[in-house]
């Protein structure tokens, strides 16, 4: 399977996220360039113990990166692969984002493309392969992300949806679920819907919801949120409330008396954390400054489309 061309081209300062160079006896030594490429990645994470690397128990980072090591043969920490965020064990997306490094270019990105999808297994697809600016980053660039919780809100679940959609056999009050909702828009402290994390950088609870949608249609809900960056399990814990709310078993207005106290243990006197399977993560917004490409790059892959000029069956 072809992986695409890879190519000499001359150094771009545009295009390489670095190129240093040392001088040793009055000679100047050029370090080769690095080139950067970004990935858009959807996966049903059914199977998965989440984005981040771990051998075993799969995950979505090891899957990609070893299609990366067998399309490129460059080794794992040459690859430098990072994600856009964390997603659970069962979190879906349709808008993963990711980067990587080669010391290479590329001329055209389709075989790549086509090498990636043809290794990686089934419920794992990249969507979009393109180059990236040397100040490009999958994690720190991003400026906002779009989370969708689906709910199945009827007494039999669709077995189709069993993977995507979490079941309510209870009856759900859509209108007062939403009316809740709207108490998460704004500036907050997120310190209640948040779940303590080990061995990781302390993070700002204060983050800023845009907009916090509830869709009914049929026995089908779908809560999407859009905000400035999400703590760890602060989507799931925010729809367990919601649920809540929703069973009609607490008023909506409970939401900014939880968000008041800024304390975890708040929260957990009225619900838990909402199951994994229901939640995708939709799109990660970047700063518009980061998103251009590199002078001299090739073009954004979004795939081959394959056509027949002719018909090729004997005619009968």
């Amino acid at each position: 399977m072809s992986s695409g061309v890879r190519v000499a081209l001359p150094v771009n300062l545009n295009t390489c996220v670095s190129s240093p160079k040392t001088v040793l006896d009055g000679h100047v030594d050029f370090v080769k360039p690095t080139f950067k490429w970004r990935l858009l990645i959807a996966y049903d994470g059914t199977r998965y113990s989440g984005w981040q690397y771990q051998a075993s128990p799969p995950t979505v980072q090891c899957a990609v990166e070893n299609a990366l090591i067998k399309t490129t043969k460059l080794d794992r920490k040459d690859l430098s692969l990072v994600g856009a965020g964390r997603t659970d064990k069962g979190v879906h997306a349709w808008g993963q984002v990711a980067h990587f490094l080669t010391p290479f270019n590329y001329d055209t990105l389709d075989g790549v493309h086509a090498a990636l999808n043809g290794l990686l297994p089934s419920d794992i697809r990249v969507r979009e392969v393109s180059p990236a600016l040397p100040e490009f980053h999958a994690r720190f660039s991003a400026r906002g992300k779009i989370y969708r919780y689906s709910i199945y809100n009827d007494s039999v679940i669709d077995p189709f949806r069993r993977h995507y959609a979490y079941h309510s056999g209870y009856a759900l009050n859509a209108a007062v679920m939403a009316e809740a909702a709207a108490y998460f828009v704004g500036k907050h402290d997120f310190s209640a819907f948040a779940n303590a994390i080990h061995n990781d950088r302390i993070r700002d609870p204060v983050k800023t919801i845009s907009r916090f949608d509830v869709r009914e249609e049929g026995p089908n809900i779908e809560l999407e949120v859009e905000g400035s960056g999400f703590l760890y399990r602060q989507v799931r814990n925010m729809v367990a409330l919601l649920l809540q709310i929703g069973k009609e078993a607490i008023p909506p207005d409970i939401v900014p008396k939880i968000l008041e106290t800024r304390d975890r243990r708040e929260l957990a006197k009225y619900a838990l954390a909402a199951h994994p399977h229901g939640l995708c993560l939709v799109e990660v917004k970047y700063n518009e400054a980061h998103m251009g490409l590199p002078i001299g790059s090739p073009a954004v892959s979004f795939g081959r489309r394959h056509t027949i000029s002719k018909c090729k069956l004997p005619y009968y």
